[in-house]
């Protein structure tokens, strides 16, 4: 009965240091992040990035230490929250912001929502999905799924989503966070066909915060990318070729994982599956390839382009 919204919040905030409980949907989920340093001895130093909605618009929330080893994983995209003795501070400048797939949507961005196990211990519970009422007013969760045929006329770093068909995976490999240094992105190509397109979406994806998803992606399954950003006419790509790349938002599907997901709802979602029921699986078998080094962008075809 004493609820507040994310508007009232951004509001009366300065004024108060206790804040009524809140009913929110996760609308985006950053991957975990561990900002550990050999000088510092804290226990667990995790983090992670939240967006969430009420019927008043969306705003951060920011899971820290020890409470994302016991939260992070259940705390999906379109889980309904309800927090109570929770902490609001100013914004982080410098974190990056998914792109809403509501336009429409008003943003909180000066101020997010901190919890921590103390000062005060916040306590989260999860509203199951059966039980959530339509009065409550909180948002459905939104994409932006493109196809194939879509992709080549989307500007340089357009956020999207895809659905496609693996039909390739090269080995997981390691690119340097940054000269000289100790710390690696594990990352991987794929492509995926869709049935829009005689070429397929090339996709970089970087690993995550679910290695279960990310070892076990094959040929031939359903993948699903959200929160990709489209790479385009780069000088040191000379074949022109267009491909995905994950953010730090991104979240990563496979067939098995798909039950109960908010995207299974989605138009192009569902005209994807379609297309999948009239293809032959031996026919696509053939033209699948796993493994092996794959260089890209590629390089020209002769020596005097290079």
């Amino acid at each position: 009965s004493k609820l507040t919204n994310l508007g009232h919040l951004e509001m009366t905030w300065r004024s108060r240091v206790h804040f009524h409980p809140l009913l929110v949907r996760i609308l985006h989920k950053s991957r975990l992040r561990y900002y550990g340093k050999p000088e510092k001895k804290m226990d667990m130093p995790y983090q992670a990035y939240f967006e969430v909605a009420d019927g008043s618009g969306m705003m951060s929330m920011v899971l820290w230490n020890s409470l994302c080893p016991e939260w992070y994983h259940s705390m999906k995209v379109g889980t309904v929250l309800l927090l109570t003795k929770y902490t609001i501070k100013t914004s982080y400048p410098f974190k990056t912001h998914p792109t809403p797939g509501d336009s429409q949507m008003k943003r909180f961005a000066t101020i997010e929502i901190s919890l921590n196990v103390r000062d005060p211990p916040t306590e989260i519970s999860i509203i199951p999905e059966e039980m959530v009422k339509p009065e409550w007013g909180l948002p459905e969760v939104k994409y932006r799924f493109i196809t194939r045929s879509e992709l080549d006329d989307l500007p340089h770093n357009y956020s999207c989503d895809v659905i496609g068909l693996v039909t390739f995976v090269g080995r997981a490999e390691r690119a340097r966070k940054r000269e000289h240094s100790e710390d690696f992105w594990l990352y991987r190509w794929a492509h995926a066909i869709d049935g829009t397109s005689d070429q397929p979406f090339i996709l970089e994806l970087f690993a995550t915060s679910q290695p279960d998803v990310f070892e076990h992606i094959h040929p031939m399954t359903y993948l699903v990318c959200t929160q990709m950003r489209v790479i385009q006419g780069l000088p040191q790509n000379p074949s022109k070729t267009v491909y995905l790349t994950t953010s730090n938002e991104s979240q990563i599907f496979i067939t098995g994982w798909h039950k109960g997901q908010p995207y299974t709802k989605d138009a192009k979602v569902k005209n994807f599956i379609q297309w999948t029921k009239s293809q032959s699986e031996a026919d696509q078998i053939k033209k699948t390839v796993i493994g092996g080094y794959y260089p890209f962008p590629r390089p020209p075809d002769s020596f005097l382009k290079y």
